[in-house]
């Protein structure tokens, strides 16, 4: 899976900084993790095509993290190629989503874009055969979710074993890479004489919240966890009056979580720079980076 930060401020944008938004790319989806405003344009100057979103997860329905939806809904729907998207979000998305088309005048009823909108439970909520969506509920003003994008186990074939029990190529390690015995010369070979499995990637993103054990679970093993971090630890009150992270908070979860590593985001517009807002988090865990828009991570 690979993440590219579009926008890495909070409510304000910058000169440096678009509004929330990010792509992570896993086998042939897009899932973009909220649509800040300019989403698209981030979009383009990275130069991935909008095609290339194929699912948005809304963390909640403040300006910032969903201004660029409209506008991302409208540019594909006016595509001459058709294509299907699905936008998930906390509950009463499915409401929010209709004053949102009515107040833009928004119809795509003879557009190309196949849209489906759905309010999210926290639990698993979209599963296929390569990776798994789930969501916990955060503590923020508003109603939020945090998302956790999860690769399944991958089953390769152990050629050099394949050979040895004398398997052929064809339908016979199809089914022992599914899981079922086969027979073989009057013999039961199993999955394990001839497979073996490389464990999936986790990566959660954890956007506006005060601290919650909620969030810890949710980012529980992950081998990259994105998370907000508006303040250094000098405005920790205010962080709490706004129900946002420190950077230290940030730190915390991802050290609770026994996380890989921790991607820094969502910061305030006072910060010129995140040098601060690094050292604070490092005093409680040590492998962060702070994101910088159209920073490109691998996991």
């Amino acid at each position: 899976m690979e993440i590219v930060f579009l926008g890495t401020s909070s409510m304000v944008p910058t000169k440096e900084r678009n509004q929330s938004s990010l792509l992570v790319s896993c086998g042939s989806e897009g899932i973009l993790v909220d649509c800040g405003e300019g989403t698209q344009r981030q979009l383009k100057v990275a130069g991935i095509p909008l095609t290339k979103v194929t699912k948005v997860l809304i963390s909640h329905w403040h300006g910032d993290h969903v201004l660029g939806l409209p506008g991302l809904v409208q540019t594909l729907n006016s595509s001459t190629t058709e294509h299907r998207l699905q936008v998930f979000g906390p509950k009463g998305t499915k409401t929010q989503f209709e004053h949102m088309k009515n107040a833009f005048f928004m119809n795509n009823n003879n557009g190309s874009l196949r849209l489906e909108v759905s309010d999210v439970e926290t639990a698993v909520f979209f599963e296929n055969g390569e990776f798994y969506l789930e969501a916990a509920r955060l503590e923020h003003t508003a109603p939020c979710l945090g998302y956790s994008i999860v690769q399944k186990d991958k089953v390769h074939i152990n050629v050099e074993a394949a050979k040895k029990f004398g398997v052929p190529e064809g339908p016979m390690l199809g089914l022992l890479q599914a899981g079922k015995p086969v027979a073989l010369k009057g013999k039961t070979i199993k999955p394990s004489d001839v497979t073996y499995k490389t464990k999936g990637k986790k990566i959660t993103v954890v956007m506006d919240t005060e601290l919650c054990g909620s969030a810890v679970e949710l980012a529980k093993g992950a081998d990259l966890l994105v998370c907000e971090a508006t303040y250094a630890n000098d405005l920790e009150g205010k962080a709490s009056e706004y129900k946002h992270l420190t950077a230290q908070q940030a730190a915390l979860i991802a050290n609770k979580a026994e996380v890989g590593k921790l991607v820094l985001t969502h910061f305030s517009q006072r910060y010129k720079n995140t040098q601060q807002v690094e050292e604070d988090a490092r005093t409680t865990f040590n492998n962060i980076v702070c994101a910088k828009d159209f920073m490109k991570v691998k996991v």
